[in-house]
Formats: structure tokens, C-alpha cells, sequence
């Protein structure tokens, strides 16, 4: 492994300074954690207030709570990967990178503590059409499109894809919310998502609800 002159020699000054003070004699290294957790609380506040349109249930107390919860779990994940530091960002940038993904943990299980059981209401499969890009105006009926939209989700889609379209299409749960229950990833999800909606699509073209794309199509 390279000294960590080596290491710290290709980091800019502010970088060096936050090495510097978490890796330093205990009493410097205490006040090190000390503006980190500080500053790790505050981008976790941020990142919550940013979100609250996709959780409007945590607010005040709790919301602080979730912040220290979040900043704390990244503080420790921090300091038991300090050396694996390169420097290909700056140190700030890449401590941050682990407070987000708490905040987004945090929110997903929070999410599910807060609503147990989500039920599909009839009035989600009447706003489906709206909410998958398809103009209820394309077809006479809008009660008929819908069948036909709640058909082609039943029929075409996988187990996988069902679980995770009804959950982020048709119930609006938040996206954190969806990762966390399945134990996946964002990118994951919007391919689920990409694939549910591609099929549903090329059913309503194949039944004639729908014109192809283009309307020369392929």
C-alpha cells in the first residue's frame, strides 16, 4: 500500500485538511468527527427538505431524527473506508456520495413503517392511462382503455415487473421506498419500470387502441 504522503500528494488542500484532522492525534481527530458529523447532518437536512414532495409524512422532529440517524450510519461507513480515499474528487464530494444513500435508505424504510399495506384503489386504474403517457383521447371509451391497460399490465408483464409498476405507477410510492422493499437499485427499477410501460404500450398497439408510433411503425 502507497504512504500516505503518497496518497494525500495528489488531493487539493481542502482534501488534505480533512485527512489530516480524521487521521491525526486523538484530540485533533475528535474534533475532526466532530465538523464532520456536523457537516454531514446538515447535507442529510438538505437532501430530506429536497425530497419532501416524495415524503410529506416526515416533518419536524422526525425529520431531524431521520437526519441524524442518516448522518451517523455515513459517518461511520466513512471512516472505515478513509483509506480507501484516492483523491479523484474532492474529499467533501465524496462523503456526501454516502450521506445520500443513507437519506435514501432511511427513507424507504421509513416509508413502508409509515404505510404497512398499499391497496390498489380503483381510482389509481382510472388515472393509469394519464400516468403511463396515453391520451384517454386516442380511444372513445376511457372505461374500455382502462380494461385494456389493467389487461395488458395482468397478462404481459412479469411478476417482477407487476410488483414494481403498481408500486411506483399506480400507488405513487416514492422511489427510495420501492429500492428499499426489494432490495435493489434505481437503475433497476427504472428498467423495470422502462420495460412494464414499453410492454403495456405494444399491447394496446397490437389490440388496436393505440396507432404505432410514427403511424408507419415498424
Amino acid at each position: 500500500m502507497n504512504s500516505r504522503d503518497d496518497v494525500v500528494s495528489v488531493r487539493d488542500p481542502v482534501s488534505v485538511e480533512w485527512i489530516a484532522a480524521l487521521t491525526g492525534a486523538a484530540a485533533e481527530r475528535a474534533q475532526g468527527e466532530a465538523r464532520l458529523h456536523e457537516m454531514l447532518v446538515r447535507v442529510a437536512l438538505g437532501e430530506l427538505r429536497r425530497r419532501r414532495a416524495t415524503a410529506p409524512w416526515l416533518a419536524g422532529v422526525e425529520l431531524d431524527d431521520v437526519a441524524h440517524q442518516a448522518a451517523a450510519d455515513a459517518m461511520l461507513a466513512i471512516l472505515r473506508k478513509l483509506d480507501s480515499f484516492r483523491g479523484e474528487s474532492r474529499f467533501t464530494t465524496w462523503a456526501y456520495k454516502f450521506v445520500i444513500l443513507e437519506v435514501s435508505a432511511k427513507l424507504g424504510r421509513h416509508y413502508w413503517r409509515v404505510h404497512p399495506q398499499v391497496s390498489l384503489e380503483a381510482e389509481s386504474w382510472e388515472r393509469l392511462p394519464d400516468r403511463i403517457g396515453v391520451d384517454p383521447g386516442e380511444h372513445a371509451e376511457r372505461a374500455d382503455l382502462v380494461r385494456a391497460v389493467r389487461h395488458a399490465v395482468d397478462e404481459t408483464l412479469t411478476a417482477h415487473q407487476r410488483r414494481v409498476f403498481s408500486a411506483v405507477v399506480l400507488d405513487a410510492v416514492p422511489l427510495d421506498a420501492v429500492v428499499e422493499r426489494y432490495g435493489t437499485n434505481r437503475n433497476a427499477i427504472y428498467k423495470a419500470l422502462f420495460d412494464a410501460r414499453r410492454k403495456i404500450r405494444a399491447y394496446l398497439v397490437a389490440a388496436g387502441y393505440l396507432e404505432r408510433e410514427g403511424r408507419g411503425g415498424r
